[in-house]
């Protein structure tokens, strides 16, 4: 091979590394989904038992309200130096009544994503605003004496 060969293939492989370094990073997070697997939860036959041995523990359970479990998925994807931005999102919600059955499933997708950005720097709150001195010093003469006081 000739000299100006061997420099046009070096050329040729470093711009393929360079621009490999610069190719979308895909990052998936959450749980898995096997389209059959969500599938075969059925409502009115499944209960948390079945749930659990078919899809596995939830990412997250319901504190509130009906019993519902949530199982997220999510895909992100991102270029070097760069924020993530969400490409994939899915949630599989099923809920059980009183009993532990199944009463439904909904899933839903990237649609329903809320992208948040604060507003300044500080979250504005009730009441006044304390200076360092006075967080430093507004105990001082507040702390009662042993056994007296509220509750005592």
């Amino acid at each position: 091979m000739n000299r100006s060969k061997i420099l046009g293939l070096a050329i040729v492989g470093a711009g393929a590394i360079a621009l490999s370094g610069c190719a979308s990073i895909r990052e998936p997070s959450g749980y898995i989904v096997d389209a059959t697997l969500l599938q075969s939860v059925q409502p009115g036959i499944d209960n948390e038992q079945s749930v659990v041995g078919t899809l596995g523990r939830p990412t997250f359970e319901s504190q509130y309200g009906e019993k519902t479990w949530y199982y997220v998925s999510s895909t992100s994807g991102r270029k070097p130096f760069v924020r993530p931005r969400i490409q994939q999102h899915s949630v599989l919600a099923v809920k059980f009544d009183q009993a532990g059955n199944v009463v439904s499933t909904e899933q839903s997708g990237i649609d329903k994503v809320v992208y948040l950005s604060p507003d300044g720097d500080a979250t504005p709150t009730l009441g006044r605003e304390r200076t360092f001195l006075e967080d430093l010093f507004g105990n001082i003469g507040a702390v009662t004496q042993p056994g007296v006081g509220p509750g005592q």
